[in-house]
C-alpha cells in the first residue's frame, strides 16, 4: 500500500508508475483515491475544528455551573453541535473506508532500476551461466521420460483429483522429496530460520501481502473464507503483522516447504504439458524483514543465493531482471531464475525474487525501532522481500531432461544422492 501523502506530493510519478505497469484500472482508482482524500482531510479538519469547540463549550459549561449561573442556551447550542460532530464522525469513517479500499487498488511503484517493458519479451537477461547439455540422441521431454519409468503418473492425478494434480511415485517422488529437502537445510544452513506454517491463510492476511484484491482468480477459497496459500510467503510475511520489531534483530529470515496451490487459466500446448503449470506443486520459499537501507543489497543476495543452489545442482541457468509491464503488483524489483529444459529446448522459471520495499509493511503495519516496542522515537516501516529456491516441479522436470540418458535412466546430481540413494534414477 502506497502512502496517502507521497500519493499527493508525487501524483505525477505515481501516475507513470501506474501506466508502467499496464494498470488501467489502478489509474481510475489513483483518481478515487486523490477525490476521497482531499474529501477526507478537509472533512478532518471540520471535525477537529467543532470537536475542540464542543470540549469548549462543555468546559464553559461547567465553569457556568460552578459559578451557579444559567448554562441552558450553551447547552442547547452544545447539543446541536454534538450531533453535527456524531454526523462527521460517522462520514469521516465512511470516507477512510473508501479511501483504504482505493489504496488496495494501487499497485507498488517499480524502482529506477527497473527496465521499461510491456511484455515478457521486454525482460533484460542479466547473466547466463552453466552449459547446456548435449545428446547424441534426442532427448525426451519430461513427460516422456518420467511417464515411461512410473515416476510421474498424471492420469491418476486427474481421476483422483483432477488435471493439474501431478501425483508422483517412486524414484520420482524421492527426487522430489530430495529437492526439498536439499534447498531447505541450504537456507537453514545460511542462517534461515526453518518455519512450518499453516496451508490456509484469512483474508486479512492474503490482503496484508497483496494478493487481495489483485489475485482473487488464482487462489483457491473454501467456504469459511479461508485461502489455500498459493506460496507460504502469505504465511510467513504475516508473522510479524501487527508488530514493532528491534531494529537490532533485522534483517529476519524465515524459509519454508510447503504445497502450493493455484488457479491457472486453461491453455493447451507443449508449455503446459507435463508438470509445466498445475494447479498443486512444491515450494521452498525464503522471507526476509529488512532495515529500508538493506533492502536491494538483500534482494542481490538472494538472488545470488539460488543461483549457488543450482550450480551446486549443475543446472544450467539465466537471470532475468524483470520489466515493469511483466513484474507485478507488488514489485518494486523483481528478477527470475530460469533453467534450461533440454527435452523441450526452452527455459522454464523456477524462482522468482522480490523486492516489496514497503508495500506490504503499511499492510501489515509491522514496523522496527531501536529497542523494539519499548523503544524510544518513532517506529519505521520494514522492508519485505520474498524468493523461491524453488518451484520444484519445474525443476525436477528440468533436471530429468539434462541429466537423462538414452536407455532412460537419469544421473543424480552430487548433492541430492544421498536423498535419492545412489547416483541414478532408473
Amino acid at each position: 500500500m502506497l502512502d496517502p501523502r507521497f500519493i499527493r506530493e508525487h501524483e505525477t510519478r505515481v501516475r507513470k508508475a501506474i501506466r508502467d505497469k499496464g494498470l488501467p484500472e489502478a489509474e481510475r482508482a489513483l483518481d478515487q483515491v486523490l477525490l476521497l482524500d482531499e474529501e477526507y482531510r478537509l472533512l478532518r479538519s471540520d471535525l477537529e475544528a467543532k470537536q475542540a469547540e464542543r470540549n469548549a463549550s462543555s468546559k464553559r459549561i461547567g465553569e457556568l455551573k460552578r459559578r451557579g449561573e444559567s448554562a441552558e442556551e450553551l447547552i442547547r447550542a452544545m447539543s446541536t453541535l454534538s450531533d453535527e460532530v456524531k454526523r462527521l464522525e460517522e462520514r469521516s469513517r465512511s470516507l477512510e473506508a473508501q479511501l483504504q479500499g482505493a489504496l488496495l487498488e494501487l499497485p507498488n511503484l517499480p524502482h529506477e532500476s527497473v527496465p521499461y517493458g510491456v511484455s515478457e519479451h521486454d525482460n533484460v537477461v542479466v547473466h547466463e551461466r552453466g552449459d547446456k547439455p548435449t545428446f547424441d540422441f534426442e532427448p525426451k521431454p519430461h513427460w516422456e521420460l518420467a511417464a515411461a519409468r512410473g515416476w510421474l503418473d498424471l492420469e491418476a492425478g486427474v481421476k483422483t483429483t483432477g488435471a493439474g494434480f501431478p501425483v508422483f511415485k517412486g524414484p520420482g517422488a524421492r527426487l522430489l522429496r530430495a529437492l526439498n529437502t536439499y534447498c531447505l537445510n541450504a537456507l537453514v544452513a545460511a542462517g534461515y530460520t526453518e518455519v512450518a506454517v499453516p496451508l490456509l491463510v484469512n483474508a486479512e492476511s492474503a490482503t496484508a501481502t497483496g494478493q487481495l484484491p489483485d489475485k482473487e482468480g488464482q487462489m483457491y477459497e473454501l467456504r469459511d473464507g479461508f485461502y489455500l496459500i498459493p506460496t507460504s510467503e502469505l504465511a510467513l510475511t504475516n508473522l510479524h503483522r501487527g508488530e514493532i520489531l528491534d531494529a537490532a534483530e533485522l534483517p529476519l529470515r524465515y524459509a519454508a516447504q510447503t504445497p502450493c496451490f493455484r488457479r491457472e487459466a486453461g491453455s493447451y500446448g507443449a508449455h503446459v504439458r507435463g508438470v509445466n503449470r498445475v494447479h498443486q506443486f512444491d515450494k521452498v520459499e525464503m522471507v526476509q524483514f529488512t532495515h529500508p537501507d538493506r533492502s536491494f543489497e538483500a534482494l542481490e543476495e538472494m538472488a545470488a543465493f539460488a543461483e549457488s543452489l543450482l550450480e551446486t545442482l549443475g543446472m544450467p541457468y539465466r537471470r532475468l531482471l524483470m520489466c515493469t509491464g511483466d513484474m507485478g503488483f507488488t514489485q518494486a524489483k523483481k528478477y527470475d531464475l530460469e533453467v534450461w529444459s533440454a527435452g523441450q529446448g526452452r527455459w522454464l522459471e523456477v524462482s522468482s525474487v522480490s523486492n516489496i520495499t514497503d508495500f506490504q509493511a503499511r499492510r501489515l503495519g509491522t514496523r522496527f525501532r531501536e529497542g523494539g516496542a519499548q523503544g524510544r522515537g518513532k517506529p519505521e516501516l520494514v522492508h519485505t522481500l520474498n524468493g523461491s529456491a524453488f518451484g520444484m516441479v519445474r525443476l525436477f522436470a528440468a533436471l530429468l531432461e539434462n541429466a537423462q540418458h538414452e536407455d532412460g535412466t537419469v544421473s543424480v546430481p552430487e548433492p541430492l544422492q544421498p536423498y535419492v540413494g545412489g547416483a541414478r534414477l532408473e
